[in-house]
């Protein structure tokens, strides 16, 4: 992984880590609230020799004590020294107890020993360590007293007498800050990274690519409004979602240099990942630009394009393919656009089978001849074999995949049904991006935020019921009647140079 995958993972769970980084706090600042502040008391003893000779003896007789000095740290905690100090205090513990609260150092290459005591009331720290310094200044004349009568040649004093400490020595509150906020920052990090290593979903490009190096043909902005409104016709024209579909539109272009796929399916690998609105916006914006496009709903299943344009499919697909009717007689034009529809009809108990009929195979060549483009709404991959029957008859597939919710492993069984019957996938298109943060997908040099109410009540266009229905021969006539040529529309819909050639000049 390289930097700037850390960072992705950093900003994509910053609030796991701020989080983490906070609980630190917390647990330092409540630990320091909690433990009984200490104080500590320090004495500090000057070590000499009772010698005034020579300099060459004064010069001995420092040598030796700094030797000396040694013994008498260890000697300050052992019960000689510490029992009398107990006893004048009237303390009530033992000498074991009393040690483990008190510290005698001393500075390399000097004569000066430094007692420290810790206590939990400052007064008393003060009072053990003046006591154990005279202690230890009585014990050490014992002991280096000469066995006959005479004065010790060691003399210990006291040259920085203890005192009542006015702060608590611990617990030190910034330090445990400092710390806590390492630690919490160290386990966010941690838990960050454990998390993106074990989170298998599919959220960006980079994740993406991890699995499949087919083109990204766009990403789909992700709107909480499209769930009541899901149609490219009820949000804002400058939107990022309207956007997204004007590029998906623009890439799919490119995936197609020379126009040969004229039928192109929609799938995804699971439901639920937003095959059906990608395919219906992508008809819609397809239209937009003046091409005569058919959408063909053949989920046999779960159809939805109905529901989203808001026709009739008691007849429709199902209709065609057993005869009942001729397609002519079936396709339902939709908003002001030369954009037809072609619903599911009735649900059949056999949809894999007619499918993969030849009637259907016979249809598409049928339609291709009247039609610059037919985008067909397909099942998902892995629940029903559907989507990878109809393949075989189309031009090309884009697969849809829902981030941030579908895994790798999942994309791959999808993508692996489509190579076992060597179907032509022109890319893939990534549904509901976030529009902020290291997944996001954009488009624009701007944003546009259209006024309080507006667009957002905007119902689809669609033709009265009286209105006639055109049959593929008057679709003929329309298309050599009518040439498109709205260059105020080109300018304020994002379109890109050469998008309205995306699937060629086709001669009827």
């Amino acid at each position: 992984m390289e930097i700037r995958d850390y960072l992705s993972i950093a900003r994509r769970n910053w609030v796991l880590i701020a989080a983490l980084t906070l609980l630190g706090l917390l647990c330092a600042g409540l630990a320091s609230v909690l433990i009984k502040p200490t104080y500590t008391s320090e004495t500090q003893l000057f070590v000499a020799i009772q010698n005034s000779g020579s300099v060459q003896e004064l010069q001995q007789g420092n040598t030796f004590s700094q030797a000396r000095v040694q013994s008498y740290v260890k000697t300050a905690t052992t019960p000689v020294v510490l029992q009398p100090a107990i006893d004048s205090l009237g303390l009530d513990q033992s000498p074991v107890e009393l040690a483990k609260r008190i510290k005698a150092t001393t500075d390399l290459n000097t004569v000066l020993i430094n007692i420290s005591v810790t206590d939990n009331s400052p007064v008393q720290a003060a009072a053990i360590a003046q006591a154990v310094g005279d202690s230890l200044i009585r014990t050490v004349e014992n002991l280096e007293k000469p066995s006959s009568d005479g004065a010790s040649p060691i003399k210990l004093s006291i040259i920085t007498p203890a005192v009542a400490p006015s702060h608590p020595s611990a617990p030190d509150v910034r330090i445990n800050l400092i710390v806590g906020l390492l630690v919490g920052l160290t386990a966010g990090l941690a838990a960050a990274l454990l998390r993106s290593t074990m989170d298998s979903r599919i959220r960006g490009e980079s994740d993406l690519r991890r699995v499949t190096n087919a083109p990204l043909l766009g990403g789909i902005a992700f709107d909480p409004r499209a769930s009541k409104s899901p149609l490219l016709t009820q949000a804002a024209h400058q939107s990022n979602r309207s956007e997204s579909f004007r590029q998906l539109r623009t890439n799919l272009q490119f995936a197609n240099v020379g126009g040969k796929a004229k039928t192109i399916l929609l799938t995804s690998s699971l439901p639920g990942e937003g095959k059906s609105t990608t395919a219906t916006n992508l008809a819609i914006s397809l239209a937009q630009t003046g091409k005569t496009i058919c959408i063909i709903d053949a989920d046999l299943r779960r159809p939805m394009i109905d529901t989203y344009l808001g026709l009739d499919r008691n007849a429709g697909l199902t209709t065609a393919l057993v005869g009942n009717a001729d397609i002519t007689d079936l396709l339902q034009p939709w908003g002001d656009d030369n954009l037809f529809v072609l619903t599911s009809g009735q649900i059949p108990p056999n949809p894999s089978e007619l499918l993969g009929s030849d009637e259907m195979r016979q249809l598409l060549l049928r339609m291709e001849e009247s039609f610059d483009a037919i985008i067909i709404d397909a099942p998902p991959l892995l629940p029903v074999t559907d989507a990878a029957v109809l393949s075989q008859y189309v031009d090309g597939v884009v697969m849809v995949v829902g981030a941030q919710t579908l895994t790798h492993h999942v994309l791959e069984k999808g993508l692996h049904a489509l190579e076992m019957v060597s179907a032509r996938v022109l890319g893939v298109v990534l549904n509901r991006l976030p529009v902020k943060g290291p997944d996001a997908y954009a488009y624009s040099y701007y944003t546009y935020e259209s006024p309080e109410g507006q667009n957002q009540d905007r119902q689809p266009a669609r033709r009265s019921a009286d209105a006639p229905r055109r049959s593929a021969s008057a679709v003929h006539r329309r298309k050599d009647q009518d040439t498109v040529q709205n260059t105020d529309q080109g300018a304020y819909s994002g379109e890109q140079p050469g998008d309205r050639s995306l699937f060629g000049t086709h001669n009827h």
